[in-house]
């Protein structure tokens, strides 16, 4: 699938989704196919978001792209994610970051962390990147502070330990809105220990992030 995965990111390329180097050379290398349960892997190299299972999606490869490039992210930082799903945006992040930088990544949903674990390790990130079973919007403290923070569901609003997490000139991404799909996307710098700057960066449409400091579960 190769082929498929190059006419893509050439693809994104062209649209302005990827506009670096280091997110072009990383969605080369990562084989979205194998993030993905067997039965739609022929859908590896379409863009747009599936499901996996659990009421949950894989999100579009132009999404992947966005985050990714808005991150603004470098070798050897300490990264936290919020919805690993079956672990493709943690790998791409991953491969930006190199074997001196580390994910930490938090997936409420058992049965996903459990196949994201497996993806990773067939594909050889997992060395460099940590699945956590839990709830996202506690964040990860025993690795904090992070230099990236983003959030791959939506949340009512920037969970308080996500922003406590956060290094100072620190960036964090996480989609705000509503429950139903339809979201902000927002950027948030730490300044200080007590001042953050945010920016919007556009609209999206994202599951819900479940947890404590998200929405409650039905």
């Amino acid at each position: 699938m190769r082929d498929q995965r190059e006419e893509l990111v050439e693809k994104l390329f062209n649209q302005g989704y990827i506009k670096t180097g280091k997110v072009k050379k990383a969605m080369l290398n990562v084989p979205r196919e194998e993030f993905m349960p067997p039965e739609i892997r022929k859908y590896a190299y379409l863009d747009r978001p599936l499901p996996i299972g659990k009421g949950q999606t894989i999100s579009a490869p132009h999404m992947v792209a966005i985050l990714a490039e808005k991150l603004d992210l470098d070798e050897g930082m300490n990264i936290l994610e919020i919805g690993t799903g079956l672990g493709y945006n943690a790998a791409v992040v991953s491969e930006i970051i190199g074997c001196s930088g580390h994910v930490y990544t938090v997936e409420r949903i058992t049965s996903l962390a459990e196949k994201a674990k497996g993806n990773l390790e067939k594909t050889g990130y997992n060395q460099r990147i940590t699945v956590i079973n839990g709830d996202g919007t506690l964040g990860y403290p025993e690795k904090a502070p992070f230099d990236r923070i983003y959030g791959t569901a939506s949340s009512p609003k920037i969970p308080q330990p996500l922003k406590k997490q956060l290094k100072i000139g620190g960036k964090l991404i996480m989609p705000l809105g509503s429950a139903n799909y339809f979201q902000e996307l927002v950027s948030v710098q730490r300044i200080s220990d007590d001042e953050f700057k945010s920016e919007e960066l556009g609209g999206v449409a994202f599951v819900p992030m479940i947890g404590e400091h998200g929405w409650p579960e039905d």
